[in-house]
């Protein structure tokens, strides 16, 4: 089948990775559901032809679905999936409260397994398909005051290649993105905070290193296309690492006092 017949479903697709994913698919001639959570400020590239933006909040099972039954009805089949809709959730774990922990795990987690489970039946019946999630190096590694945030994506990671096991009876492929440092908004816009008093300090450090270290980020191009690379490539490759190559392999070959101090003096200004 030709791309000029195939469709991706994308999550989060207002802005960042997702935005940039949805247009590079619909620049090689695929049929494009941007789906967002709220498309009424839907950018004016979504007015193109072979393109449609479905309401689709990950954390409502009720959308999900919605959304999945326009994309086919329009279309008639979705041959990608790419979950990409996620946020973090930063700050002191003692400071996280349980509704902040909810939330997070319900939109980086529950939300994703729940879109899989609506558009797992489609691509079974297609005989074919392929699902793409979104992590970040941030799901094999570990950086301060990022503790709900690692955990959710370690849990996708774990998911991820488990479920590779279950669906290749039906030659359905699943594939990992796990991008390094991109320029987005998402320190400012795609993050949450936590507080605690006693954690203000490092809280300024991460802050301070995070938005400095973002002005002299690549853009989420390159990201985009590695999930096109990854949707197009039928080999069972699962992990795919814009970005990300340089930190998996420094922190292979470091000592874990070595590693452990290089990030403590970058992110929090000290070597304690």
């Amino acid at each position: 089948m030709s791309s000029m017949n195939k469709t991706v479903l994308i999550t989060g697709a207002s802005s960042g990775i997702g935005e940039a994913t949805a247009k590079y698919f619909l620049q090689k001639g695929w049929n494009v559901a941007a789906t967002m959570r709220s498309p009424i400020n839907a950018g004016d590239w979504t007015k193109a032809d072979k393109v449609i933006c479905p309401r689709l909040d990950v954390t409502r099972p009720e959308t999900i679905e919605i959304a999945v039954r326009e994309t086919l009805e329009c279309f008639g089949r979705i041959d990608v999936l790419v979950n990409n809709a996620g946020y973090a959730l930063m700050g002191p774990l003692e400071g996280v409260t349980p509704e902040q922990l909810e939330r997070q795990f319900q939109t980086n987690v529950f939300g994703l397994v729940s879109t899989i489970q609506t558009v797992l039946p489609i691509l079974r019946q297609q005989g074919s398909g392929t699902i793409i999630n979104v992590t970040s190096i941030g799901g094999r590694l570990a950086f301060p005051l990022t503790s709900c945030y690692h955990a959710t994506k370690w849990a996708v990671e774990g998911l991820s290649e488990s479920l590779r096991y279950e669906l290749r009876r039906f030659n359905i492929q699943v594939k990992i993105i796990e991008p390094g440092g991109i320029k987005t908004n998402f320190i400012n816009h795609g993050s949450a905070w936590a507080s605690h008093p006693n954690y203000s300090d490092m809280v300024k450090h991460v802050k301070d290193f995070s938005e400095g270290l973002n002005n002299s980020l690549p853009g989420p191009e390159k990201v985009a296309k590695t999930i096109y690379k990854a949707a197009s490539d039928r080999s069972h490759k699962l992990r795919y690492s814009p970005h990300g190559e340089v930190f998996f392999f420094m922190h292979a070959i470091l000592p874990d006092s070595l590693w452990r101090y290089l990030v403590t003096r970058l992110m929090l200004g000290s070597n304690k």
